[in-house]
C-alpha cells in the first residue's frame, strides 16, 4: 500500500498500536474518537501533544478502512491478514466481536473497550468527553449459553453505572447481529 498523508502509521507494542505522529494522532482521534492519547485520561479537545494508543480491534477496523498502516515492533509493514491474525489471537471470539464493533461503528456510534464495566464494549452516541457511554454491549454467538445469573449480574452492573445493558447475538455467517436491550426497574 503506498504511503499517503491520509493514512496514519502505527507501531505494534505487545497488544496495542501506537501512532507516534502527533498530527496523525489528532486526526484519528478527531475522526470519531479512535484510540486514547497517551497520558491524557479524558482529553477535552483535539489539540493534544501525545501519541495515540489504539487497541487491536479498532486498529484492524482502521486498517480495513485504509486509514491506518500497522508496523511490527521491528518496523516492518504488517498486512491486513497479519493484523487480523493478531486480533484472532488476542480476542477469544474475535469474529463475533469484530462484526458487532463494525456494525456499531458503521451506525455512527463511538465504540470503546468495555472491560472496566465487565462487558465487551462501552458505546457512546457522541464520544468520550461529550457524553457518557449510555450502553454496555456484551457479544454472544448465536449458539452461546447465557445464564440468568450472568444476565442479572451484567444488568445490575450496568444499572449501577447508569448504562443500558445490551446483548448482541451474532451469526457470523450471515454477518448479522440482533441487539437485545434490557432495562431494570425497581418495584
Amino acid at each position: 500500500m503506498p504511503h499517503s498523508a491520509k493514512v496514519a502509521t502505527g507501531r505494534l507494542f505487545e497488544n496495542r498500536i501506537v501512532v507516534w505522529d502527533i498530527e496523525a494522532s489528532r486526526r484519528l482521534f478527531k475522526d470519531s474518537y479512535y484510540g486514547k492519547p497517551l497520558g491524557i485520561p479524558k482529553p477535552k479537545d483535539f489539540d493534544f501533544d501525545a501519541p495515540l494508543i489504539l487497541d487491536l480491534m479498532e486498529s484492524y477496523y482502521l486498517v480495513k478502512k485504509k486509514k491506518l498502516r500497522v508496523e511490527s515492533e521491528e518496523g516492518e509493514a504488517l498486512s491486513e491478514k497479519e493484523v487480523e491474525a493478531l486480533c484472532a489471537a488476542g480476542y477469544p471470539n474475535f469474529r463475533e466481536q469484530y462484526l458487532v464493533y463494525s456494525l456499531l461503528r458503521e451506525s455512527g456510534f463511538v465504540v470503546g473497550p468495555g472491560i472496566k464495566f465487565g462487558s465487551d464494549f462501552a458505546v457512546y452516541e457522541h464520544g468520550p468527553g461529550i457524553d457518557h457511554a449510555p450502553y454496555l454491549v456484551q457479544v454472544e454467538g448465536d449458539e452461546s449459553q447465557v445464564t440468568a445469573t450472568g444476565m442479572v449480574r451484567s444488568g445490575r452492573l450496568a444499572t449501577t453505572v447508569r448504562k443500558q445493558f445490551i446483548i448482541a447475538i451474532v451469526n457470523v455467517e450471515s454477518r448479522k447481529a440482533d441487539f437485545l436491550g434490557f432495562d431494570w426497574w425497581r418495584a
